[in-house]
C-alpha cells in the first residue's frame, strides 16, 4: 500500500487500519510488521488530507468562476477524501442553493448537521450557516408551495446554535410573508360583508363582544371594509375598549377619508376623554365631506356646548383639575406658557384687568390666550 491509486482505494478503511494497528501495538508493542502498517496508515490518511484541500480548493475557484457542475465535482472529491472537514458539504449545499436544486441543498445541509454531531465539533457558525441555508432553500419552495413553515423552522434551529442579525432578518422576513400568504388566502369581500351583515344584527342586540367577533372576521376577509371598521369600532366604544375604539376609527378614516363613520367613532372617543376641542375638530373634518350629516352636527353642538361650560367655569373642580393636567400635556401649551408677555398677560387679567384686554387687542396674544382658557389654563370671568 505504497502508491497512490492504492491509498485513494483504501480510504474508506483508513481509520479502520489505524484503530486496528493502534489494537495490535497495545498487545505487542515491539510487532515491527504492525508499526511499518501503522506508518504506512498514518501517511495515506495525512496525503488523503492534503489531496482534499486541493480539491477543495479546486472547488472554490470553479465557483467563482460559477463553473457549478465542475464545483460540485471537487467538493464530492474532497468530501470522500476527508469526510471530517464539513465545510466542503457546506460549500456544495451553498452551490445546490445558486443552482436551484433546493432538494440537494437541504439534504447538504442536514448532512453538515449530523456529521458535526457525529465529530463533535464546536463550530456553531458552520452550522448555523448551514441551517440557514436550509431555510433559505425552505423559502425559494415556499414560492411556489406557498409553505413557509419549514423554513421558519430552520431558521429558529440556526439561531438556537448562533444568534446572529442576518439569520434573524430573515426569519422576520419569511414569518411575514407567511402571514401575508394567510391574509391572502381569506380574502373574500362576498362573505367579508355577509360577516358584517351578521355583526351589524349583533350590534342592533347590544351583543357588543359577539358583534366584534363577526366584525373582526369580515375585516379578515375584507382588510378594505371602512365600515366594519367602523362598526367594530362603535363595539369597542360601548365596551369602554376606548384604544382600540380610536385605532379602527383612525384605520377606517384611513382606508375612506369621505366616510362619516371613522370622524363620527374616533369623536366619540375624544369627547369620551373630554377633549372636546379635539371632537369639535374631528367633527368637523367629517362634515367636510358629508356636510349634511345629522350625527356629525349634533356632535358639534355638543362640543360647542361643554366648551361653553367649561369657559365659563361650568365645570367641577375635579373636571377642571383634569382638563388642565391634560392641556399641560400638549406641547404647544407648554410653549404658550414661557411667553414673557403670555405670563404678564395672565397676571394682569387677575390683577389689572384693563392692562389684559389693551394687550389683548393684539391677533397673536388673544389668539394664545384663547388656547390657554380651551385647555383649562385659564378661566374667563
Amino acid at each position: 500500500m505504497t502508491n497512490n491509486s492504492c491509498r485513494m482505494k483504501a480510504n474508506p478503511k483508513l481509520k479502520e487500519a489505524v484503530a486496528a494497528y493502534n489494537k495490535g501495538l497495545e498487545i505487542d508493542p515491539s510487532n515491527e510488521a504492525l508499526r511499518s502498517g501503522l506508518a504506512d496508515a498514518q501517511a495515506s490518511a495525512q496525503e488523503m488530507k492534503q489531496r482534499a484541500k486541493t480539491e477543495k480548493k479546486l472547488g472554490t475557484t470553479a465557483y467563482k468562476k460559477r463553473d457549478f457542475e465542475a464545483a460540485i465535482q471537487h467538493y464530492s472529491k474532497a468530501m470522500e477524501m476527508d469526510d471530517e472537514d464539513i465545510s466542503s458539504i457546506t460549500n456544495r449545499a451553498a452551490i445546490y442553493l445558486q443552482m436551484e436544486k433546493y432538494k440537494e441543498c437541504i439534504e447538504d445541509c442536514d448532512k453538515v448537521v449530523v456529521r458535526s454531531r457525529e465529530l463533535g465539533s464546536d463550530d456553531k457558525m458552520l452550522v448555523a450557516r448551514a441551517l440557514t441555508r436550509k431555510g433559505t432553500a425552505f423559502v425559494k419552495m415556499a414560492k411556489c408551495s406557498k409553505d413557509y413553515e419549514p423554513a421558519i423552522e430552520a431558521y429558529q434551529r440556526a439561531l438556537e446554535v448562533h444568534r446572529n442579525a442576518e439569520t434573524l432578518g430573515k426569519l422576520k422576513e419569511a414569518e411575514r410573508v407567511k402571514e401575508e400568504w394567510g391574509r391572502m388566502e381569506c380574502i373574500d369581500p362576498k362573505i367579508g360583508d355577509e360577516e358584517r351583515e351578521k355583526g351589524d344584527e349583533f350590534l342592533k342586540e347590544k351583543k357588543f363582544s359577539e358583534a366584534i367577533k363577526q366584525y373582526t372576521e369580515a375585516i379578515k376577509r375584507n382588510p378594505e371594509d371602512p365600515k366594519a371598521y367602523s362598526n367594530r369600532a362603535a363595539c369597542y366604544n360601548k365596551l369602554g375598549a376606548i384604544a382600540d375604539g380610536l385605532e379602527d376609527a383612525e384605520k377606517c378614516i384611513g382606508i375612506d377619508p369621505k366616510f362619516s363613520g371613522g370622524y363620527i367613532r374616533k369623536a366619540e372617543v375624544e369627547f369620551y376623554l373630554k377633549e372636546f376641542d379635539n371632537a369639535m375638530k374631528t367633527y368637523v373634518e367629517g362634515l367636510k365631506h358629508d356636510p349634511s350629516n345629522q350625527e356629525l352636527l349634533a356632535g358639534v353642538t355638543s362640543c360647542i356646548q361643554k366648551i361653553n361650560t367649561a369657559n365659563h367655569g361650568g365645570l367641577t373642580s375635579e373636571e377642571l383639575k383634569e382638563r388642565r393636567a391634560k392641556g399641560m400635556e400638549d406641547p404647544e401649551i407648554q410653549s404658550i406658557l414661557t411667553d414673557p408677555v403670555i405670563r404678564q398677560v395672565m397676571s394682569d387679567l387677575e390683577e389689572n384687568p384693563s392692562a389684559a384686554q389693551k394687550q389683548m387687542r393684539n391677533s397673536m396674544i388673544k389668539n394664545k390666550i384663547q388656547k390657554l382658557i380651551t385647555a383649562g389654563i385659564v378661566q374667563e370671568k
